[in-house]
């Protein structure tokens, strides 16, 4: 049989992690580098080409190839994208100022608004009026057009976002002025609400396309560069991009609607501990993801990772709700917070030692590195406290300079606040494991659930080394460490399906529901989206999941109920009611007797399903345990009574299933180092995993 490759690359701030997986799903090669920021994808073809090296294979045996990225991201938050104008309706300029008419911090007298990448200078309307059934109220008046068009093109603008009173239930004049500026003015991108989000609310659809148009022109630009350039180097799949929504699409789509590309590369790591959890029959897991620039935490219940309809970028205040640009998008639900392992921390005007959001990256990249970094990173802590080995870090890619990053942490940390060197870099380290643990805590107890029963799954460069502690800090006492930890998230590219989800808005009474009128819409939704999905797997089966956005009349916030995969039929309606009065009591406690029932958006979701899904779940080891000796000792500080001890150091290749060691011990492979604590047992499970549980109230 032919071996099929799959080749995965996640793009990140600090490294680009390259996986090569062939037809047993087995990984081949897998490699890390650092990230290029004035052109990422040359750290991508490096790493292409150092991992198909290491398989001894060319780049046209690739049959599959997965590519996520955080340049959205950043270019959102980095404010580095494209001169955007808006296009309204008359007497709605003022959408993005008015939001959501409210403060995010009501007593906060030096609030700080999010910031949107738009001016009110470049703020247009037009005449014309839609009414929310879709009914054409006034026509499109295109006397002003080219007026428009010439303050388009004097003001510089690179793109527009067309957002129109209710176009998601008539299009029609959205269309038309897309046509009419495009026609005008060929070289500004244009996005129209009723493709990226077309769902009532007027201020959430606004923001999304206007993040859309925001870096439609620099994901444009760098997705065919991307595409050319691995084309050169003997690529002949087609190249699939991972979404925020935890599925794929493909290049065309991507660069058409680049606001799903938003937190693509943590969605790929939430998809890795969700299929990690199914085969090792673990209900409640606590997805953790630490790289070199930040932390992704997400719950996952029953084999699934939480999902959402809403994410705000950029927030002014990390924590608060409301703080930052909101976009109404299909998203895998975690909380990111700057923590990773290039985190910088120093002191600040109250002398308290602070850590993060900034981060050093790749370049310069933390003082140890010797790469011209000054600022001393949580990676510098790592390595003064003795967690990191350096002739195994990061595939031995760097000479690690301990003196210099322990020169530079007491030099900007040290002295300051009069403490030892070790005293600093155990102050660096439990400060960021705080963070990470608070934001688990905090994530867990807004979606109403404890953190503290479930089992942490850690991957990512850094997630490993941290894991135990982060895991202490949050009140876990079970991590699993799955195989291949340093590169998650590509790994979880190549499980991912792919995927696209169409949301539409059609406002309807349960009990007075238009059933055929209902049943052409989502007809009419899963044909474009099964198009969109053909052009990534053309011949695959897929799936298609429906879903009903439904409330009580008059509220605010929907609950998703899922539909029967087939035509509605008026003994449905019954079925839904019961549905959604159940899912309502479940998070409220009780439904809302006599109360009509609205639903005010329709989903459909047409997949390929997990495409790598194992038939068997994982069983325990038969075998039994055997305690197992370190190849060597080091020196490290405990993170448990701050004092000095031996710690073991041996390579996870060397062990096998059943294979049990007590900590302080390091575990070491080419990419991450797993730290086990004082007050921790590890075990290797029958399929390789490392399963790491507290012993709680021991004394060391």
């Amino acid at each position: 049989m032919e071996n099929k490759l799959r080749m995965a690359i996640d793009i990140g701030g600090t490294f680009t992690d390259t996986v090569l997986i062939d037809s047993s799903r087995s990984i081949v090669a897998s490699t890390k580098t650092l990230t290029s920021h004035e052109n990422p994808a040359d750290a991508a073809v490096a790493g292409a080409r150092k991992a198909l090296d290491q398989a001894g294979v060319v780049p046209d045996q690739i049959t599959g190839f997965v590519h996520g990225t955080t340049l959205a991201t950043n270019a959102l938050i980095e404010k580095r994208g494209a001169v955007v104008a808006i296009i309204t309706t008359d007497g709605f300029r003022d959408i993005l100022e008015i939001a959501y008419e409210r403060r995010y911090s009501q007593y906060d007298i030096n609030l700080e608004k999010p910031g949107f990448p738009v001016t009110r200078d470049h703020t247009f309307t037009v005449k014309e009026r839609m009414s929310a059934g879709g009914e054409v109220l006034i026509d499109l008046d295109e006397s002003d057009i080219p007026q428009l068009t010439g303050a388009l093109q004097s003001g510089g603008i690179d793109a527009v976002a067309i957002c129109l009173l209710h176009a998601y239930a008539n299009n029609k004049h959205e269309l038309k002025l897309r046509s009419l500026i495009k026609a005008a003015c060929p070289e500004i991108a244009v996005s129209i609400s009723s493709e990226v989000s077309p769902e009532a609310r007027e201020f959430d659809r606004l923001s999304t396309t206007v993040a859309n148009a925001y870096i439609q022109p620099l994901m444009q630009h760098y997705l065919g560069a991307f595409e050319l350039q691995f084309k050169e180097e003997g690529l002949q799949c087609p190249i699939l991009m991972m979404t925020a929504s935890g599925g794929m699409t493909t290049i065309g789509t991507a660069a058409r609607l680049p606001v799903r590309l938003v937190e693509s590369g943590p969605a790929g790591g939430a998809i890795l501990a969700a299929r990690t959890a199914r085969m090792c029959n673990l209900d409640h897991v606590l997805s953790f993801d630490m790289g070199g620039t930040t932390a992704k935490l997400c719950l996952i219940d029953n084999g699934a990772p939480q999902t959402s309809r809403h994410f705000e970028i950029a927030r002014a205040a990390r924590f608060i709700k409301g703080s930052g640009m909101p976009v109404r998008i299909p998203v895998v639900d975690m909380i990111e917070i700057g923590a990773g392992g290039g985190s910088i921390a120093g002191v600040d005007n109250l002398r308290r030692l602070a850590v993060g959001p900034r981060s050093a990256g790749s370049e310069p990249g933390p003082v140890a590195f010797g790469r011209g970094g000054t600022e001393p990173t949580v990676t510098d802590a790592d390595v003064v406290l003795g967690y990191i080995q350096a002739e195994v870090f990061a595939e031995g890619q760097f000479k690690i300079d301990d003196k210099a990053a322990a020169q530079a942490i007491n030099e900007t940390i040290g002295k300051p606040l009069s403490i030892e060197v070790a005293e600093a870099a155990e102050g660096i380290s439990r400060i960021v494991d705080e963070n990470m643990a608070s934001a688990g805590r905090m994530h867990a107890v807004e979606s109403g659930k404890d953190p503290g029963g479930r089992t942490m799954i850690a991957f990512g460069g850094n997630g490993p080394l941290h894991a135990c502690r982060v895991a202490r800090a949050a009140g876990v006492s079970s991590v699993l460490i799955p195989v291949n930890p340093g590169v998650g998230s590509a790994v979880g590219f190549l499980h991912a399906p792919v995927s696209f989800e169409i949301v539409q808005s059609r406002y309807c009474l349960l009990s007075s529901m238009d059933i055929n009128s209902v049943n052409d819409l989502l007809d009419a939704m899963r044909l474009e989206a099964t198009d969109i999905v053909r052009l990534g797997a053309a011949d695959a089966v897929l799936k298609t999941t429906r879903t009903a956005f439904m409330r009580y009349r008059g509220q605010g916030h929907e609950i998703e109920i899922e539909l029967p995969d087939r035509q509605l039929l008026e003994a449905d309606l019954e079925s839904l009611k019961v549905k959604f009065e159940s899912a309502y009591a479940e998070q409220f406690s009780r439904p809302v007797p006599g109360m009509a029932i609205e639903i005010l958006n329709w989903s459909v979701t047409v997949s390929t399903g997990n495409l790598n899904e194992e038939s068997q779940q994982s069983q325990q080891s038969t075998e039994s345990r055997r305690v197992i000796d370190a190849e060597k000792s080091v020196t490290i500080h405990c993170d448990v009574d701050s004092v000095n001890r031996s710690a073991g150091v041996i390579s996870r290749a060397k062990l096998k299933p059943g294979d049990e060691l007590h900590g302080p011990v390091l575990i070491t492979e080419t990419q991450t180092t797993t730290f086990v604590a004082s007050d921790f047992t590890a075990r290797v499970d029958a399929q390789h995993n490392l399963v790491l549980t507290r012993r709680p109230g021991e004394v060391l």
